[in-house]
């Protein structure tokens, strides 16, 4: 339940303005509306439910050319939203990626070509984003729309505002919720216990295979190296022995040449300075060809063809890239991660039953709070159906309905995200005692009607969008015009109210009075609209009361209207 500030302060959700330009009759019309109760008027056909035709490409409704006055401009609807602390508004910018902070502005283009645009703070959305959005900041009732009275959520909605749920409606969904995950995970978790008991004997053959073979890191790859050295030991040791030979051993070797060099040039030496660092460079070279010739011996002693050590090299080879063929791998790590693969999903195999029997309780035990919770929510729902239907009920025999019947069904069933109950709103509008689902009632101005009761009771406990009505006065006048202008007033306490009528006992209860008119401009007859001050309001709703030319007791009439 709200508390006394923040009722005060509810309608800081509204809409501040409508600008209008070439749509239907309507030239370039520019609306500000007021935050409590706005009432619509004008003559039959003078372009007032135009104006909600207008607001409905805001709300994402289907674009048509058909409704350009002139043909060569484009359309061009814009709303200006007051959003004043809205967690629900900015959580929506933050999802969208759309910029915004108290005022929000939606604007929907529609070109001669039939292109339609729509743009919410100057950034270009789509037609799903909008009608989100729309959904959010106007709540648009027409005759014979009754889907929102027969929606589920908003049929739990109300009962949960008048048993003040909310809290406990959070926590049972966070109950659900991890049951849910829970369910989810566990069924998952029994699916692949099922697969995998299937392809256990496989896996472990696999990794079988794998632990006899106890291949090391980069093994295939160094012995593919062995095996060309070993393949071409002869070739190689020869080669080694003869560059040897040339280095040392030959009577001409590079050593002793280098040897008889070195000896030439120092008998030189004493005739120039730079000889002697050319013999020490050609000594230093020496020295290291001796050491090269040294290495060169080793690695020739080394290396010796062993047809034994082949086959088994290439025996080796051989049943790595068999394994590497069957797994789909191509270097000896890869095999090793298949390995750890192979033995990690035995190893959740095993130890799945515990892993089972942990989520089984852990399953039970939310299950458990989430009955829990619901049977409380159950409890406090049932608690409200009577009253719920009585304040209804006698609200409709005021609004001019005697005989139309609200009854509310709870039933029991399987748990989700709103509870473990069914709730239906059933109408009878006839006293004929077979009460049926509203979805199925299609009385365009009751329905109205009783929208407006549900949602005047349920006002001070949920946040409600800006309410628009058209026509909702149809088939009452009298007493019943009163009632259903006094349920307006009081719904314009706490949120923006706007609405169009034909009764003056509605229209005297207006914050802010709009008269819409046609005039002849230029050949063609556009629509207007302004905001009547309160000398004006008497005329306008004297002339509701007894015609064009209303007499004495109509305009007195009009004035005791305005001050009740």
């Amino acid at each position: 339940m709200l508390s006394e500030s923040e009722f005060e302060n509810y309608n800081d959700r509204m809409l501040q303005r409508l600008h209008i330009q070439n749509y239907a009759i309507i030239d370039d019309l520019e609306i500000d509306f007021g935050n409590h109760l706005n009432i619509i008027t004008g003559e039959t056909g003078a372009g007032k439910s135009i104006l909600v035709g207008a607001l409905g490409l805001i709300l994402g409704n289907r674009a048509d050319t058909g409704v350009l006055m002139d043909k060569e401009r484009k359309c061009f609807v814009e709303a200006s939203f007051l959003v004043k602390d809205d967690d629900n508004i900015h959580s929506f910018l933050r999802e969208n990626d759309l910029e915004g902070d108290n005022e929000i502005l939606v604007r929907r283009e529609i070109s001669s070509s039939g292109k339609s645009r729509a743009f919410v703070n100057d950034t270009p959305v789509v037609l799903t984003q909008l009608k989100q959005l729309s959904s959010i900041l106007v709540d648009l009732h027409l005759q014979f729309d009754s889907l929102e009275l027969g929606n589920d959520e908003f049929q739990f909605e109300v009962l949960d505002a008048l048993a003040g749920n909310k809290e406990f409606l959070k926590q049972y969904k966070s109950f659900f919720s991890e049951f849910e995950s829970n369910r989810k995970e566990l069924e998952r978790l029994k699916q692949l216990q099922s697969d995998s008991n299937k392809e256990l004997d496989y896996f472990r053959f696999l990794l079988d295979e794998l632990e006899e073979a106890n291949w090391k890191e980069n093994e295939l790859e160094d012995l593919d190296s062995e095996l060309k050295l070993l393949s071409h030991a002869e070739q190689i040791k020869s080669g080694l022995q003869k560059i040897n030979f040339d280095l040392k051993d030959n009577e001409e070797s590079i050593l002793r040449q280098l040897k008889s060099i070195a000896h030439h040039l120092a008998s030189f030496a004493n005739y120039h300075s730079g000889i002697n660092a050319i013999s020490e460079r050609i000594q230093s070279s020496q020295i290291e060809l001796q050491d090269i010739a040294s290495e060169l011996e080793a690695i020739e002693e080394e290396i010796q063809h062993d047809p034994t050590r082949i086959d088994l090299v290439n025996e080796r080879i051989s049943l790595g890239y068999k394994q590497l063929q069957k797994h789909g791998a191509k270097t000896t790590g890869e095999l090793l991660i298949i390995k750890k693969e192979l033995e990690e999903k035995l190893d959740r195999v095993i130890h799945l039953d515990e892993t089972i029997a942990s989520l089984e309780t852990k399953m039970s035990l939310s299950r458990e709070n989430m009955l829990k919770q619901s049977s409380v929510l159950t409890q406090k729902r049932t608690r409200q159906i009577k009253p719920f239907e009585e304040n209804v009920n006698r609200l409709l025999v005021q609004v001019g309905m005697p005989n139309a019947r609200l009854k509310v069904e709870l039933t029991a069933t399987s748990p989700n995200i709103l509870g473990a109950d069914k709730i239906e709103f059933l109408f009878d509008a006839n006293k004929s005692s077979r009460f049926e689902p509203i979805s199925k009632v299609a009385s365009g101005g009751e329905l109205s009607r009783l929208m407006l009761i549900i949602k005047s009771l349920v006002a001070r406990s949920i946040h409600l969008p800006t309410l628009i009505f058209d026509e909702i006065d149809t088939g009452i006048s009298g007493e019943a015009a009163k009632q259903v202008g006094i349920i307006m007033k009081e719904l314009g306490q706490s949120h923006q109210v706007i609405s169009i009528t034909h009764q003056p006992q509605i229209a005297a209860r207006a914050d802010a009075h709009f008269y819409v008119y046609k005039k002849e401009s230029l050949g063609r007859v556009r629509t207007h609209i302004r905001r009547l001050a309160d000398a004006e309001r008497v005329e306008t709703i004297a002339k509701m009361l007894g015609g064009e030319k209303p007499g004495v007791a109509a305009i007195e009439n009009a004035r005791e209207l305005l001050e009740g």
